[in-house]
């Protein structure tokens, strides 16, 4: 797959936030994120209230970046095969065949994942780290791109299953949309009036040969070695932070990696900055954080212990190039 230049996935990216933001009002911040998590080739936890726009962001932007979508809604009584597909016989070949599940698509809503239970969640480990589907022995690959956007409500505990670290380890970056302002929120009703419909079709930016095009061209971003180093020593410094049970793991620094070079590529740069590994620390980082117990009890939040760390931890301020091979760059 041929890498587009940086500059034109900067431009290609601010075409399809201006798109789903014409639908999902006010929360550029938070669709920035979302697409950067995408552009890096992994995985998104929308962890937030109901009614804030988890699915309509999740549709939106698989409309705007054409691709497949498919939504499963997750609930206790829902099976590993439902997720994956299973074995039917047919009658007509008198053998079995592989109907494929909704994980053969695209972009996958998984909504409200936290409400199945964790043999149903570990249904899509796979799917989510190998991106393959291994069913009664056979193993089927997921056609690229493959994303799965995950929505689940942080406040609702009856007939929930929290997800275990190791699943919450896979997912690339965590997001939270908040509440709208009252001018956003009147938005939101004024384009619903004028749209005369309940829903909002977006037509594609782009599509699923490009999206792998504008994915390829993080591999060119240069990231020098102060940089590469600060990206550890931030995530080592969750592992020693006074707050923290058990510290993000090192998929945590390749999460920052991968998530600092969308940032600049988003920004049509091909070197990252500091300031691009600090506009993701936070969502990168928070959910592979455990707390000590009598954190909990002080309502203390994991991003408090990723922010204090961002305030403690140096920034880089060299303009050196990076030594690992291939790493060159002009800056």
């Amino acid at each position: 797959m041929e890498a587009l230049p940086p500059y034109e996935v900067g431009r290609l990216a601010g075409a399809v936030l201006d798109s789903v933001g014409s639908v999902v009002v006010g929360k550029r911040d938070a669709l920035e994120l979302v697409l950067a998590g995408i552009l890096a080739g992994g995985h998104v936890l929308l962890e937030d209230l109901p009614g804030l726009g988890k699915t309509l962001t999740a549709r939106s932007f698989a409309q705007a970046l054409g691709l497949d979508f498919r939504r499963l809604q997750f609930t206790p009584d829902l099976l590993p095969a439902d997720v994956t597909g299973s074995f039917l016989y047919d009658q007509r070949k008198g053998d079995f065949a592989f109907r494929a599940g909704p994980v053969f698509t695209n972009m996958l809503l998984a909504d409200e994942i936290n409400r199945t239970p964790p043999k149903t969640q570990a249904a899509l480990l796979e799917a989510m780290q190998e991106k393959q589907v291994s069913v009664e022995g056979v193993t089927y690959r997921l056609d690229p791109p493959f994303h799965v956007l995950a929505t689940a409500n942080p406040i609702e505990y009856e007939g929930t299953y929290p997800l275990p670290e190791a699943q919450l380890d896979r997912f690339l970056l965590r997001v939270s949309f908040g509440y709208p302002t009252q001018d956003e929120e009147w938005d939101v009703l004024r384009r619903r009036m004028s749209r005369r419909q309940e829903e909002a079709q977006l037509a594609p930016v782009v599509n699923a040969r490009t999206l792998r095009a504008m994915q390829a061209a993080l591999e060119s971003v240069a990231v020098e070695d102060s940089i590469g180093r600060y990206i550890v020593a931030l995530t080592a410094a969750t592992r020693e932070h006074a707050s923290a049970l058990v510290g993000s793991s090192p998929r945590g620094s390749l999460a920052l990696l991968l998530l600092a070079r969308a940032r600049a590529v988003m920004a049509g740069r091909d070197y990252v900055v500091p300031e691009d590994v600090k506009d993701v620390a936070v969502p990168a980082l928070a959910h592979r954080i455990t707390l000590r117990p009598e954190m909990w009890l002080r309502r203390v939040d994991p991003s408090f212990v990723v922010q204090e760390v961002l305030q403690n931890v140096p920034a880089p301020a060299s303009g050196a190039l990076p030594t690992y091979a291939g790493g060159y760059a002009e800056q």
